[in-house]
């Protein structure tokens, strides 16, 4: 298979790819984070945080302001202890949260119901998220000045085809609608351009297929076809004089392969286009494309994150976070071995992709290999090429590269046999195998 690459050819930025959801913590453990700054990890996604229920401390609206008949004007109503100490050790790792503005996911929501029902005065709950947003940006009740520029409101809202409602949002559509109208608007007409909020974390456009024409689906058969009308139907109401409300991003969510992923992200926009939201930046802030056990920190499971990270660069997704960063058992937790607490060798295809990140601009590169992703970068002096080898066999790629000489090229490598060191390889007479599912960094 051939690689091109021009290294003359500036055809833009490189983006924050390689965000994640929630950062590894344990309690009050900070000895993890210095990884998310050794990775340049660029933002954490405060969702799920601290596990069940928030861990009853961290981030959720509940934990910051736990007795909503409380006065929210005064400081003594919140506690921001916890949320407090994790965005300052973010902030310390130059890694900025992607602030939910929420609860955590209620996965045995069918035994009982705890913080996932609609707030009983929306108005007043907008005013929280305000003063949240004041103590964090503009030092309120002793807060900071982070300046934090993303703020979600809330989480998949969306419900079931036969009417049942959602682990994260036990309301009806419209009352989540009206929810997002309400809180948007007061945020900005409080904050204005200082900050971007959106929403709405939407679980997934997996039924895409089923929408050729992009429209939503009428009647639909199946939650995931559902799944498409909900967000249909969102932005017509945002949209509409009546209930005109801003939308600074739009969030959405995929468990997808990386093929499936591209495909959703096409989708995204066409919707976002169809609606008159075409200049709104979409942002896939939950992703993970080899969330099980068998997989979750295999030469496989790095490639196939780099190769999502490779792929959406090349497309119009502003921002992907990948969830997540939890040091714990579950399947979701890729990057971190709960045993030994070392990283896992998806980490440092992350690590890889921030060393592009830190060139800034890419270079026009093209693989002819649907299973071979590549990126090129550089800052005008140093030059770099990232692949991804999703094949279950090696590939020997020949290389045709301008601007750049990749004969004496330092080759990095991530698989069964390197985890990420230096593999002492050349690029002989423009070849290269790459071994299978297998990630490769080229510095020049």
């Amino acid at each position: 298979m051939r690689i091109k690459a021009d290294f003359t050819n500036i055809t833009g930025r490189i983006k924050p790819m390689h965000g994640i959801g929630q950062p590894p913590i344990m309690g009050l453990r900070d000895r993890f984070l210095h990884y998310l700054g050794e990775a340049g990890m660029p933002y954490s996604r405060l969702h799920d945080v601290g596990g069940q229920f928030g861990g009853a401390r961290f981030v959720d609206i509940p934990n910051i302001f736990p007795n909503f008949d409380a006065d929210e004007t005064l400081p003594e109503s919140y506690d921001f202890t916890f949320t407090d100490w994790l965005i300052e050790h973010l902030m310390a790792q130059k890694c900025e949260p992607f602030f939910r503005l929420g609860v955590t996911i209620e996965n045995f929501c069918d035994i009982k119901v705890y913080h996932i029902r609609p707030p009983k005065d929306f108005e007043k709950w907008a005013r929280v998220c305000e003063h949240i947003i004041r103590h964090y940006n503009e030092g309120w009740a002793d807060g900071y000045r982070f300046g934090i520029k993303y703020w979600e409101i809330w989480a998949e809202p969306e419900g079931h085809v036969d009417g049942g409602h959602s682990q994260l949002w036990a309301g009806t559509k419209e009352e989540y609608f009206r929810l997002y109208e309400v809180t948007a608007n007061h945020l900005k007409k409080c904050f204005g351009d200082s900050i971007r909020v959106g929403g709405y974390a939407a679980i997934g456009w997996y039924a895409c297929d089923a929408d050729p024409e992009c429209r939503g689906i009428e009647h639909p058969a199946t939650t995931r076809e559902y799944y498409l009308t909900f967000g249909h139907e969102f932005l017509d109401y945002i949209s509409s004089e009546e209930h005109k409300s801003p939308l600074d991003f739009f969030s959405w969510h995929s468990y997808s392969d990386v093929d499936g992923i591209q495909k959703q992200e096409d989708y995204c926009r066409r919707m976002l286009e169809r609606h008159g939201f075409g200049d709104v930046e979409d942002i896939l802030n939950e992703w993970n494309n080899f969330h099980t056990i068998r997989d979750r920190g295999t030469p496989r499971a790095a490639a196939g994150a780099l190769a999502v990270m490779l792929a959406m660069q090349k497309k119009p997704v502003g921002l992907l976070a990948y969830y997540d960063g939890r040091i714990g058992p579950s399947e979701y937790g890729g990057l971190f071995n709960p045993d030994s607490w070392q990283p896992y060798l998806t980490y440092f295809a992350f690590m890889s992709f921030n060393h592009a990140y830190e060139l800034g601009s890419e270079v026009q590169t093209v693989s002819d290999d649907g299973k071979v992703f590549v990126l090129g970068a550089t800052d005008g002096r140093k030059k770099l090429l990232l692949l991804a080898n999703t094949c279950e066999e090696p590939v020997e790629a020949e290389f045709e590269v301008a601007g750049a000489d990749t004969s004496q090229a330092e080759i990095l490598m991530i698989d069964d046999v390197y985890h990420y060191s230096p593999t002492g390889k050349r690029i002989v007479d423009g070849k290269l195998v790459l071994p299978a599912n297998s990630c490769t960094e080229i510095r020049m």
